[in-house]
């Protein structure tokens, strides 16, 4: 399916899932607004892979007030000043046990909140009305596997994000289905990107892949492939779903 004359904009979308989804948002003939925290270097990297069919926007998601930010810098760049899918990618995943000091905890908690939860319901806000006044509109948010099993105990405040944006999503598709205005949900185990690199430097290779029976973790354009079906050719029906891409090391009843 093509998404020619589609405008999509996603956010942490110079690395990782995010890029990897651009590019293949791209090949679709989509219009892509790439968001980027600090490094336009690696933005503009990936908005030359795609011929330049695309603009950038910055923006700390850390930030009160960001997701609206993020969406307006978008709006003005869109073509025809439209607006067709918006894709909550970007986030934040810090260690944070319960060992840590309460200044390390509280902090943590808090922007991981701003940046997985609040940033995306404010982005939402602004593609609801929007999506409303122009017919329809998608909404493709990155979740994980960790909203429906948890994760280790340094990285609860992830999970209670994670679990977080999950409800966003389908309230959305409840709330907003009738004005063609459909919601999804991707929920990856362990991806082979940065975010993740981290996580391994602690706990080592085997221990990424000790409960994926598909013995290795995702790719980004294996999670970027699932992206680019919901954000063009999912069935409506399928509004509040959430696909799981996490190589059978989760499996909902």
């Amino acid at each position: 399916m093509t998404l020619a004359n589609r405008t999509v904009l996603i956010t942490g979308g110079s690395r990782g899932i995010g890029a990897a989804a651009v590019r293949q948002l791209a090949a679709k003939g989509a219009f892509a607004i790439i968001h980027y925290g600090r490094n336009r270097q690696a933005a503009e990297a990936v908005l030359n892979d795609i011929g330049g069919h695309g603009a950038l926007v910055e923006g700390d998601l850390g930030a009160p007030g960001a997701g609206r930010a993020v969406w307006e810098q978008a709006l003005a760049l869109a073509p025809n000043g439209k607006i067709d899918v918006l894709v909550n990618n970007a986030a934040t995943f810090a260690e944070s046990g319960v060992n840590a000091d309460w200044d390390r905890w509280t902090h943590d908690w808090a922007n991981t909140i701003q940046v997985n939860v609040i940033a995306s319901a404010d982005l939402c806000k602004c593609a609801i009305p929007h999506f409303e006044a122009n017919g329809g509109g998608r909404v493709v948010t990155l979740i994980s596997r960790a909203a429906h099993r948890g994760d280790t105990p340094d990285y609860m405040h992830y999970a209670a994000s994670k679990a977080a944006q999950a409800a966003l999503t389908k309230s959305i598709a409840r709330g907003f289905a009738a004005k063609n205005i459909l919601a999804y949900n991707i929920a990856p185990g362990f991806t082979r990107t940065e975010m993740a690199e981290d996580w391994v430097r602690v706990y080592g290779e085997a221990a990424a892949s000790a409960d994926i029976p598909l013995g290795r973790m995702a790719t980004p354009d294996e999670v970027a492939n699932v992206i680019v079906y919901c954000a063009g050719e999912a069935p409506a029906a399928m509004t509040g779903t959430t696909i799981d891409v996490n190589g059978g090391s989760y499996i909902r009843a």
